[in-house]
């Protein structure tokens, strides 16, 4: 099976994912996070440097899981347009909700 270039896009979103992750971490370690979410810090490292633009749907739900983090929260903040206004219930206002 031939893997088909990832488009701008798609990197895009893969980088909007992973600094949404830094930022849902916070002080937690990377390494505590990644063993909680039973993956590798190495996948986590990639995931949150954009090197894998597009992870598999259970990794970021475990991922997503550890962090606190609705799925549905987090594909709104990843697909919305750079620049964009953030939707009511992006990961940024749920953050701010379970922090309050």
């Amino acid at each position: 099976m031939v893997r088909l270039p990832l488009t701008p896009a798609e990197v895009e979103r893969g980088q909007r994912l992973g600094a949404l992750l830094r930022r849902a971490r916070g002080e937690r370690s990377m390494i505590d996070t990644a063993l909680d979410a039973r993956i590798s810090p190495e996948t986590l490292r990639k995931i949150e440097s954009g090197r894998v633009a597009t992870p598999a749907f259970p990794t970021i739900a475990a991922i997503a899981d550890v962090l606190g983090l609705s799925l549905d929260a987090v594909w709104a903040e990843i697909s919305r347009p750079e620049g964009g206004v953030r939707p009511a219930n992006s990961v940024h206002n749920v953050r701010e909700q379970l922090t309050a």
